[in-house]
């Protein structure tokens, strides 16, 4: 019966053709290039069509297979259940550490994470950091320089404890190549990080049985958060773990000893679907990767994922925004499938999370769960033809980059050779001008910013400074000489942050005035456009609503005391405004501008006038000359 009549429904609603559709198209674009209006060409290097139909998956093969099965697209168990982890720092005072602990257990945190800061950490310190803890109830991870130190002592309290090995599970940040990466140097290991490879090695065959504890971690957030794309972030991490297969199995291991022990760190973007895509891909390329090694234990093949939300994206100025990005982001992670997600609090970027931040950050994945029910739904993204498309063309553009990695030597040779380096600059670099030119948005930074913020004490010239991450953890790894070119962590933020807080420390308070006249919707059009220009390097803007005479718009400009004044009008009115605007300010210290790109602007330039911005404007360079000129 129900068949029959969604039948029924089905034919009222004749099939469209392709070709229709294109037909459509062209008479709506009358006879514009479709290429250069509809089509997406992505920092990954690959085309996005403005839709897809049943047929574009016809040659995809994983489209039958379900969740918990290879090639594990859909997931790599059943179910949809994550773990929701919060991160705490456990210095000198680790009974603190354990209240903490303690705390944000009650509050729905069922993955512990724990930075050990702590250098001198000893096996009685643990049985403190963990007083009171059920291990066998929540998921613990450790990580800090000393990770597999503090894994020699977990193992053997869980082994004097006599636990269930299948109930145990815990992660461990034991990572030479993320150090490497980040320090340019293999640190205080022998040459090629032998004694590391080493220590790793005798930490799997110590405990064979604890199938749930991770020891190796692939940190791919370290080069999500340099600016790589979604192609890099995840070739460059396929690349990682293939070099720990590669050099732990040549030192004797089985594959079966080693792949189960890897858990890949990942961050997630707001680019919402792109994200969603990418983890998808993620497993479908490692079982991939881990198939010709002929493994026994199916979940040699399976990746196994931590989440956290980007600390790119994040701001220090209108930090509340961070909550949107972040919950989009986890978003993203859960409807992908993943085994723990960490939300990072809003305010990350410039201070030690504070308890309210800590607690929306938990509260975003507590509704996700029990508000939105994601984790009773697997691969809901499944047979979606966009985000299907999407998993195959970053699978693919992921795998050639990763070939050539290999091609290489592996990710060690790759990244002494420089390669890494060079392709994740390059696309950082590539960010950076699409910041400054607003093709890629920061919403509060580069647009829409609020306008009346000034950064409070805590934002501090380090905070919104690019430069490299020194490692502060008090081991040899520490202030030596970096070997090769390491990867430098930075947000995407930076370079207008950056600008604005010299406008706020500047001791001064420019001004931008607003003179609207001639059309008045053009001239609306062209003041919120310019308010939001001139916002982003902290100049306060005084808006006007219209004004019937220029001569009353430059009466009212010089009564403000605005070293600005920012014309806006039409296209067609400049011709005659703009002279007349810029006659009346000739010879003072105020800096007349155009707000647009009017065809009439060599006339203007002739007649003095230097001053423009439009939407072609690279708004980073052109504030910070307007800045330059104001003596900041």
């Amino acid at each position: 019966m129900a068949e029959e009549k969604a039948n029924k429904l089905m034919a009222e609603f004749p099939p469209v053709t392709t070709r229709e559709w294109e037909e459509a198209i062209a008479k709506d674009l009358k006879g514009a290039d479709r290429t250069k209006k509809l089509v997406w060409r992505t920092l990954e290097g690959f085309n996005v069509e403005p839709y897809y139909r049943a047929e574009n998956l016809k040659e995809l093969k994983h489209l039958d297979s379900k969740p918990g099965a290879f090639p594990y697209v859909r997931g790599v168990k059943a179910d949809n259940v994550w773990r929701v982890r919060q991160t705490l720092e456990v210095g000198d005072d680790v009974a603190t550490a354990n209240q903490a602990a303690h705390d944000v257990l009650m509050k729905g945190v069922d993955s512990l994470g724990f930075v050990i800061k702590n250098k001198e950490f000893s096996a009685a310190d643990l049985d403190t950091l963990l007083k009171g803890i059920t291990i066998t109830a929540v998921e613990l991870a450790f990580s800090g320089c000393g990770a597999a130190r503090v894994a020699e002592l977990f193992l053997d309290k869980v082994a004097a404890e006599k636990l269930d090995p299948e109930q145990v599970f815990a992660t461990f940040g034991i990572d030479p190549l993320m150090k490497l990466s980040k320090k340019g140097s293999w640190g205080c290991s022998a040459p090629d990080g032998a004694k590391q490879f080493e220590r790793i090695k005798a930490l799997l065959e110590k405990a064979p049985q604890y199938k749930r504890v991770r020891l190796i971690a692939v940190n791919a957030t370290l080069l999500h958060n340099c600016g790589a794309s979604i192609v890099q972030e995840l070739a460059f991490a396929l690349a990682m773990g293939h070099e720990y297969v590669v050099r732990l199995t040549d030192m004797g291991l089985d594959v079966d000893q080693v792949a189960p022990a890897i858990k890949f760190n990942f961050s997630v973007g707001t680019n919402y679907f792109m994200e969603i895509a990418k983890l998808r891909a993620a497993r479908l390329l490692w079982a991939n990767v881990m198939a010709p090694y002929n493994p026994k234990r199916g979940c040699s093949s399976k990746l196994r994922a931590h989440i956290q939300t980007s600390a790119w994206n994040q701001t220090v100025y209108d930090p509340y925004v961070n909550m949107l990005r972040g919950t989009t982001e986890a978003m993203s992670a859960a409807i992908a499938g993943v085994d723990s997600i960490e939300v990072l609090p809003f305010d990350h970027a410039y201070e030690k999370p504070t308890e309210f931040s800590s607690r929306i950050a938990r509260n975003v994945q507590l509704l996700l769960k029990e508000e939105s029910h994601f984790d009773q739904v697997t691969d809901p993204a499944a047979g979606s033809y966009y985000i299907e498309e999407l998993t195959a063309s970053i699978a693919k553009a992921a795998w050639d980059l990763f070939k050539a990695v290999e091609e290489k030597g592996g990710y060690v040779a790759a990244f002494e050779a420089g390669f890494i380096q060079d392709q994740v600059e390059e696309t950082a670099n590539k960010r950076d001008q699409h910041i400054a030119t607003r093709r890629e948005i920061l919403l509060g930074t580069n647009q829409y910013p609020n306008f009346n913020e000034v950064a409070p004490a805590e934002i501090t010239e380090a905070t919104v400074t690019r430069g490299g991450q020194a490692c502060h953890c008090g081991c040899k790894h520490s202030g030596q000489t970096p070997e090769y070119r390491p990867l430098k962590p930075y947000r995407g933020a930076m370079a207008f942050e950056a600008m604005r807080l010299r406008t706020d420390r500047s001791g001064k308070e420019p001004k931008a005035f607003m003179l609207t006249c001639g059309t008045l919707s053009m001239a609306r059009a062209r003041s919120q456009f310019a308010c939001n220009f001139f916002a982003c390097a902290g100049i306060r803007v005084i808006d006007n609503t219209f004004f019937h005479t220029v001569a009353e718009g430059i009466e009212a400009a010089k009564a403000s005391g605005a070293q600005i004044v920012v014309v806006c009008a039409s296209d067609d009115d400049y011709a005659a405004v703009a002279p007349e605007v810029y006659a009346a300010f000739k010879g003072t210290d105020v800096i007349v501008v155009v707000a647009g790109a009017p065809a009439c602007q060599p006339d203007l330039e002739a007649a003095g006038i230097s001053h423009f911005i439009s939407v072609r404007s690279n708004v980073l360079e052109t504030l910070e000359a307007y800045q330059k000129e104001l003596g900041i």
